[in-house]
């Protein structure tokens, strides 16, 4: 195989670690590295909540980044896999995983088909769409509900 750069997104979700499971899977066989992507978009997570419950909101993200990151480079360790954790600021996930997988210059993106939902996905769009259109790479969409 010739993947060395393997790219994948997580939001810490059953159906992300599906995903960043195919990834870590491709990356032993192929001795890549997998850098993972989580991508938080404060606008329409928090939409609009007043200051004080924003702030709250978003320390809590960003303690829910910290954890998803903590259990992403473990598992990596664990496989025996190398990890790189990116946190690209307020994009969304689509434009989160084409930016990065340029900046690394990725052989593959991984994205799972299913995620969002409801408003996030109206405002969003479907991020394996987006990303299979945009991408510098090859794209492999997981089915994740097979996990």
């Amino acid at each position: 195989m010739p993947y060395k750069a393997i790219v994948v997104g997580t939001d810490g979700s059953s159906r992300a670690t599906v995903a960043v499971n195919e990834a870590f899977d491709l990356a032993r066989m192929a001795g890549a590295t997998v850098h993972a992507v989580h991508a938080i978009h404060p606008a329409v997570a928090v939409g609009f909540l007043d200051a004080v419950t924003t702030q709250v909101e978003v320390d809590r993200m960003r303690e829910e980044v910290e954890a998803i990151r903590e259990r992403t480079l473990a598992e990596g360790e664990r496989l025996g896999v190398p990890v790189k954790f990116h946190t690209p600021g307020s994009s969304d996930a689509a434009d989160a995983l084409i930016k990065i997988a340029e900046e690394v210059d990725a052989d593959l993106v991984v994205v799972g088909n299913r995620g969002m939902s409801g408003v996030t996905r109206f405002v969003l769009g479907s991020v394996p769409n987006k990303v299979s259109h945009h991408c510098p790479c090859s794209v492999l969409i997981v089915n994740t509900a097979a996990g």
